[in-house]
């Protein structure tokens, strides 16, 4: 009798959202993170940039290559006072 097959655990997809600021039509910062995070991260910078235009956007599963992370710690309120 054949051993059965194990298969690996499916890891659950990670919900991310990128955040924008932008600068007319020029985009000045992109950041990607989870979605409470990226809600604290683009009230933040609304606050900090109030003239310009920020966005925020849920990404597609497998969507974030190449896009940079928040750090886990939260380091924009030292900046947006």
């Amino acid at each position: 009798m054949p051993a059965p097959v194990v298969e690996p655990p499916v890891e659950p997809q990670r919900i991310r959202v990128r955040v924008r600021v932008c600068f007319g039509q020029h985009v000045i910062a992109t950041h990607v993170a989870e979605p409470a995070l990226a809600q604290r991260y683009a009230a933040a910078m609304a606050r900090r940039f109030a003239g310009l235009r920020v966005t925020s956007e849920q990404l597609p599963a497998g969507g974030t290559a190449g896009l940079p992370e928040l750090p886990a710690e939260p380091l924009w309120p030292l900046t947006a006072n």
